[in-house]
């Protein structure tokens, strides 16, 4: 076991160099030690933090909270990768399980038998969709819970088509914010109101009524409080999670002054 550079950690890893520099230049994981070259070097223990680190990053968690459970040793630290393991052992699962469902599916359209009813949606998360309901519900109060039901209602009223053309602008508004994240736009920058505002009427679309500004930056909490919402952002681009949410606060205040 020897050592690597930055370049060779990153073929190791996946992780690019840019990544691993500002890894670095946040503390997060600084190198074994640089050589008379100014190479960064990277030995064993890094590798292995590097290895926590990703862990984390796949769980959604911030990259600012990494850093303190980083810190943990010994039988903590053997606790949280057992969290991990636990996490990941219940995503394969349900993986297999809906990748049985697609394939009884495409056998079903080859003329290939029928399935069952109850096995349509076997393999689907409903209690992740009550997790986010309960979280409206105690955030906002009130009559939360009919505007959920009643959104429900009006998707459940779609088409096939409608519901594939609903989520698919509601990808395509994502996308674009991403797009200007990358390009380096500010969060607070009135000139993302269009891409916002598109995104702002996606989100009034799929509750079938208007939404609020406080409660358009309320909804930027649970993007980035709920790991499941995080992660789906973070594999966009790492950093867009966070960036999103200040946007939306930003927008949601212009639109309130």
């Amino acid at each position: 076991m020897g050592t690597y550079t930055v370049k060779q950690l990153a073929r190791l890893s996946g992780v690019s160099v840019r990544t691993l520099h500002h890894y670095d230049e946040i503390g997060l994981l600084k190198p074994a030690f640089t050589g008379e070259n100014r190479y960064r070097y990277y030995g064993r223990e890094e590798l292995l933090r590097l290895q926590d680190i990703l862990f984390h990053r796949e769980l959604g968690v911030p990259l600012q909270e990494i850093g303190k459970l980083l810190d943990l040793q010994g039988r903590d630290r053997a606790a949280v990768l057992s969290e991990h393991r636990n996490w990941l052992d219940q995503r394969i699962k349900r993986s297999r399980q809906l990748l049985r469902t697609i394939d009884r599916t495409i056998a079903e359209l080859n003329g290939e038998g029928t399935m069952n009813d109850k096995d349509i949606y076997k393999g689907f998360a409903p209690e992740k969709q009550a997790e986010y309901e309960e979280w409206l519900v105690k955030r906002y109060g009130g009559d939360m819970r009919d505007r959920i039901e009643a959104s429900k209602a009006k998707l459940a009223s779609l088409s096939e088509e409608g519901l594939k053309a609903r989520l698919a602008e509601g990808e395509a508004a994502s996308r674009a914010l991403a797009d200007a994240f990358k390009a380096g736009a500010k969060p607070d920058d009135p000139s993302n109101d269009p891409l916002l505002a598109r995104h702002h009427g996606w989100i009034a679309g799929m509750w079938d009524r208007a939404c609020p500004p406080q409660a358009y930056a309320g909804l930027s909490d649970l993007y980035l409080e709920n790991p499941d919402f995080r992660a789906m952002f973070e594999k966009q681009r790492e950093g867009f999670a966070e960036w999103l949410a200040a946007a939306m606060k930003a927008y949601a205040a212009r639109l309130s002054g």
